[in-house]
């Protein structure tokens, strides 16, 4: 973990809202995981990641709860080493997921998760009855996000979110599309996220023998790939996205823009859970939903503008994304139901 990575301050103030009715006792927990309380006052201050996981491993061993205490069953402890254990059992993600869901959907009361398929698409649906929304919306963002990391590592590699609907508004530091995609929207009638049905193949590749350096790995691997806005990946999706042009260079270049070797800027995106042309897909991607939104730009302008040669080469690619064209998704904007 590196000195910069850092987590939003409205995830910790929500993980230790089971203290809300001790503040000394959540004061004298901070300091001794070295936060400062007063940072929570801003929820876009940022936190060190290193003290993030500390705090995670107190909290967990302080509530007997590895999921903080946002459901009223809870997640004893264990329990979400037991539920990995039974995944390795399984030979494709799209089992996988179900079984780990199903494990979840043993404990936890309030948030209860289902994998849906329709066509060529997949979605994790959240069924929530959590009526507190001071912490609905954080306990569905850690819910999700444990249940794609755990998928991520069964796999070895990102799982590519498409598209992302949360059911509480829009909060104040808005969603990262690295984590949720480059399609978010807020309000909806249930949380959920979606992506390409055929990630639902990818075999599992992880044994027994690598389970305990994960489980021992999980809270710093969790915070840094699923919470760290000041990482590397984020830094390096930035760039490319304000590169104009597109004209973006290549990857021994843009490692030396940021001080870093060829192999050291490699390790770090794939510890980060990305590589270098992952991240060009991704800036490729949101650009495309940025684009769409400028009625002023044909579906052509925009194909050409996201570096594809051919408008029908772009059609494919966002009905990989979305399950729809991108004429169908611009309707959509204007109010229009979508068809999924």
């Amino acid at each position: 973990m590196r000195k910069r990575d850092s987590v939003a301050a409205y995830l910790v103030s929500a993980a230790i809202h089971r203290l809300q009715d001790d503040p000394q006792q959540a004061e004298q927990l901070l300091w001794a995981v070295d936060i400062d309380p007063a940072l929570l006052g801003d929820p876009l201050n940022r936190v060190p990641a290193d003290a993030v996981v500390r705090l995670w491993l107190r909290l967990t061993e302080l509530l007997g709860d590895e999921f903080f205490a946002f459901d009223s069953a809870g997640l004893p402890r264990g329990a979400f080493a037991m539920i990995c254990r039974s995944l390795l059992h399984e030979p494709d993600l799209g089992r996988a997921l179900r079984q780990c869901l199903s494990g979840l959907n043993l404990f936890l009361k309030d948030i209860r998760g289902e994998l849906l398929v329709r066509g060529k698409r997949a979605a994790i649906v959240l069924h929530t009855t959590i009526s507190d929304v001071r912490i609905r919306g954080v306990a569905e963002e850690i819910y999700l996000s444990l249940v794609i990391g755990v998928a991520c590592w069964l796999v070895g590699r990102r799982i590519d979110l498409d598209h992302t609907q949360f059911g509480h508004p829009r909060p104040p530091h808005g969603a990262d599309p690295l984590l949720w995609g480059p399609w978010i929207e807020f309000e909806c009638t249930q949380t959920a996220v979606e992506f390409d049905a055929a990630q639902l193949a990818l075999p599992v590749v992880r044994n027994f023998a690598s389970l305990k350096q994960f489980l021992r790995q999980a809270p710093e691997g969790l915070v840094v790939r699923f919470r760290n806005r000041d990482g590397l990946s984020a830094q390096v999706y930035r760039l490319l996205k304000e590169a104009c042009d597109m004209q973006w260079p290549a990857q021994i270049e843009m490692a030396a823009r940021l001080g870093l070797s060829e192999s050291a800027f490699r390790r770090q995106l794939e510890r980060e859970g990305f590589s270098y042309q992952a991240l060009k897909h991704e800036v490729r991607k949101a650009l495309a939903f940025e684009y769409l939104n400028d009625a002023a730009l044909s579906i052509a302008e925009i194909a050409a503008r996201c570096g594809f040669q051919e408008p029908s080469a772009f059609h494919r690619a966002f009905r990989q994304w979305t399950g729809m064209s991108p004429g169908r998704y611009r309707s959509a904007l204007c109010g229009e139901p979508a068809n999924h």
